[in-house]
């Protein structure tokens, strides 16, 4: 039985940020990845012979700063490009909107005068809030814990600093960040805009990942979770992975292993080894046994202390918050390999709205109502779908001339009902995906030569996304800040002593971050000489 200062469970890109930062602090550290490839969903695959794109992540914008410095991505082969355009909106009757590249505001003029006036106003709001979202990303949040007072002024001090932030809102901002974790991303964007391509165009951003409506409450929230990030030091912009997202965990993979890390492919963990009530081990798919003084999971917490722990060990209030833990994204994933570039009836022929997130769904309503289908039916009659032709920036992707797309559709159901398997339907609602952007760009489907398909159930088996869920825990209010994973256990820290958490089931959430990774390294070497 071998032995080492801490295994990391998953080798995602969280588990590799925490295992650089670890190293580096001069400790002996594990990683123990299931698949063949490190990288969890930010991986770069061949789905179709010379055609490579990124398999579940898809596109970069919240990844840290701090983490790209720190772990010197860019010496280790990172390079991040922004798209020209961010959105690209075809309508129905052949118009459509653009965003990004300074030409917002005279977009939304075609559709209303007074929304573009209102632009900036939005922006300004919504950017003071990302602010504060961006300095409380890098820190863990106030935990709420049991014991003495001495215990809690670490606590109580955290919460004093949180507390000076938001004094230092005015009245207006202060209100306003308290909606956006409560109401729809629908009532947020009809405070601002009366047209449906802008509310669209930016409501999208509200649902993407979230099994929701645009007008369920709560999705405001999501829709400023993913626009506090940054590309090459532009806010709110989104960009591509020279390379794909897989770059990303290959930089951050050489990183570690520079420092030291012993990355192990192939070797994934069956159960924690607990003794004496301390996470002291693990116990792998192939029988193998490890001890070290710490355990770190980069899985789901759902994952972790319902499959990977006895439930005799785990206490009663936390089996129970599990057991209620809210999985499912509503995301079936597909990649296309193509023969040529598509054509857009709105946009005819090629152009800078290549590069942008191509969004098919013109109208809130439109969304709303694909999330009420797949609630009925299993998945949407009219989806919503999001394309990227990455390979518009990145000509490593495809053969010259030929593309690669990636379609992010949604809604469809977590799980499917009357014990129906997506096994059974992922090609049908494939075939479904595809007509739906051909209804956009005509011919597109005749530009398909080969597909990659990742069903909500495919991205369990695959990559550990329990419901599809990408977020590994829905960003609810209740599973929020220190409610993630849960109250009392929001410090990164696990139920066990020895066990730690820091993938997308701790704070701030989901997304390729490297922020939960960073936060739960600074636990553990805080704790390093209780280990």
């Amino acid at each position: 039985m071998s032995s080492t200062d801490v295994i990391l469970v998953g080798g995602g890109h969280n588990g590799l940020v925490c295992a650089a930062y670890l190293a580096k602090a001069g400790m002996k550290v594990t990683v123990l990845e299931r698949r063949d490839v490190v990288g969890g969903a930010a991986v770069t695959e061949e789905f179709h012979p010379g055609f490579r794109n990124s398999v579940a992540a898809y596109t970069v914008s919240l990844l840290q700063p701090k983490v790209i410095k720190d772990l010197d991505l860019g010496a280790h082969g990172l390079k991040i490009v922004s798209r020209k355009l961010n959105n690209f909106l075809p309508l129905p009757d052949n118009r459509y909107l653009l965003t990004g590249g300074g030409r917002t505001q005279d977009e939304i003029a075609k559709f209303s005068r007074r929304d573009a006036e209102r632009l900036p106003d939005y922006e300004r709001r919504l950017d003071v809030i990302a602010d504060i979202l961006r300095d409380l990303a890098l820190e863990p949040p106030p935990n709420v814990i049991d014991g003495g007072w001495w215990k809690g002024i670490p606590e109580l001090l955290r919460a004093g600093r949180l507390g000076k932030r938001v004094k230092s809102l005015d009245a207006t901002s202060r209100t306003e960040l308290l909606d956006l974790f409560a109401i729809s991303a629908g009532e947020y964007l009809d405070r601002f805009f009366e047209s449906e391509p802008i509310k669209a165009v930016l409501g999208f951003d509200g649902i993407v990942g979230n099994y929701a409506s645009p007008f369920t409450p709560g999705s405001a929230y999501v829709l400023l979770h993913h626009v506090f990030g940054e590309v090459n030091g532009v806010k709110g912009a989104w960009g591509h992975a020279i390379g794909g997202m897989g770059a990303i965990s290959q930089a951050m993979a050489k990183c570690a292993t520079a420092r030291g890390v012993d990355i192990r492919t192939g070797s994934g963990v069956r159960e924690i080894i607990v003794e004496r009530g301390r996470a002291v081990g693990v116990v792998t798919e192939k029988g193998e046994s490890l001890r070290a003084r710490a355990i770190v999971s980069n899985v789901n917490p759902k994952l972790l202390y319902e499959r990977l722990l006895d439930p005799s060990v785990v206490p009663a209030p936390v089996r129970e918050r599990m057991a209620n833990w809210r999985c499912g994204s509503g995301t079936f994933r597909m990649n296309v390999a193509l023969s040529a570039l598509p054509s857009f009836s709105a946009l005819p022929g090629e152009g800078d709205h290549l590069t942008a997130g191509i969004i098919m769904a013109p109208s809130l309503e439109y969304m709303d109502r694909a999330y009420l289908d797949a609630r009925e039916s299993g998945w949407s009659k009219n989806p919503i779908v999001e394309m990227l032709i990455p390979s518009t920036l990145d000509d490593s992707l495809a053969p010259k001339g030929q593309h690669v797309a990636s379609l992010f559709c949604q809604h469809v159901a977590p799980t499917l009902s009357d014990g129906r398997s997506w096994d059974d339907h992922r090609d049908e609602v494939a075939d479904l995906m595809i007509a739906t952007v051909d209804r956009f760009a005509p011919g597109f489907k005749d530009l398909v030569i080969g597909r990659q398909i990742k069903s909500p159930l495919d991205l369990e088996r695959d990559f550990g996304l329990l419901g599809g869920d990408i977020f590994h825990g829905a960003l609810s209010l209740n599973q929020l800040f220190s409610a993630r994973p849960m109250l009392g256990y929001a410090d990164y820290r696990g139920a066990l002593p020895g066990l730690y958490l820091c993938g997308a089931g701790t704070h701030p959430g989901g997304g390729v971050t490297g922020a939960p990774g960073h936060n739960a390294a600074r636990a553990i070497i805080a704790d390093r000489r209780k280990l």
